[in-house]
């Protein structure tokens, strides 16, 4: 079914060739895209929980405004739009970007900003999670508002919001294929040409969809290492086998109180 891949295109490459050409600007968008909005992400997502308004208001207008707007929607206005409302120097600077780059410094910029708007909400409701003590016995051994954060809110709530990251982490792979739509030949729109040049579809197609898939799992298991390396003490959620209620049902002398009600 994958033998079209290892035949030979008109570029005297093979097809499989033009995949992994793809899936290396797919990595490169995906990494480097993640970074960016890790940083920015924590940056607003602190922003939202301070009583400053200065700090408050912008990051509230940030998360509203990028998540709110479609990813493809963006890819368009920085790609097409930004360098026409920046100063003329600057965007006939950033026109005359050679290929592959011009298309992927906006994709990179746009997913980068996109997913730290997501990465904020995370990053919010991971410090909002965490009790009120923590930041009263911050402020009682005299730390200021900025040590608080630093060394008692905010490494906290990155430990407590590692599962729902994940899915962060897996969406910026995902969202990868929008930027086929400026130009950048990454893993989708390599499997596109492929279609295009060898009339199967199912072949480009599924090759892609089996890679994506692979990147996913591959990102899930990172993230699922990461949490159990980082995860507060006590913070797991705990399972109890049938050999644990039957004790429990034992020394209690009756079921548990929902159970109870059921019976």
């Amino acid at each position: 079914m994958f033998g079209v891949l290892f035949e030979q295109a008109a570029d005297g490459q093979r097809y499989i060739d033009w995949l992994l050409s793809g899936l290396g600007w797919t990595l490169a968008l995906a990494f480097f895209g993640w970074w960016i909005a890790f940083g920015i992400g924590v940056i607003v997502g602190v922003g939202r929980t301070v009583q400053n308004r200065f700090y408050s208001i912008p990051a509230r207008l940030y998360v509203e405004i990028f998540r709110n707007i479609p990813v493809l929607v963006q890819m368009f206005l920085w790609y097409f739009v930004f360098p026409e409302v920046v100063p003329s120097a600057l965007g006939d600077a950033i026109k005359q970007i050679p290929p592959p780059w011009a298309s992927f410094f906006p994709a990179l910029l746009c997913l980068g900003l996109y997913t730290a708007s997501r990465i904020a909400e995370q990053v919010r409701a991971g410090i909002e999670a965490l009790p009120r003590g923590q930041i009263e016995a911050a402020g009682a051994l005299g730390l200021s508002g900025y040590l608080t954060y630093r060394y008692v809110i905010v490494p906290q709530a990155l430990r407590l919001i590692v599962p729902s990251l994940t899915s962060e982490v897996m969406g910026i792979y995902k969202n990868t294929s929008v930027a086929l739509t400026i130009g950048l030949m990454e893993l989708t729109a390599q499997a596109r040409q492929i279609s295009e040049a060898t009339f199967q579809t199912f072949s480009a197609f599924g090759a892609a969809t089996i890679i994506y898939l692979c990147l996913a799992l591959v990102a899930y298991q990172a993230m699922t290492l990461i949490d159990k390396a980082v995860r507060i003490p006590g913070s797991a959620p705990v399972k109890l086998t049938d050999e644990d209620l039957a004790t429990e049902v034992q020394q209690g002398g009756a079921l548990p109180g929902a159970m109870e009600a059921v019976k």
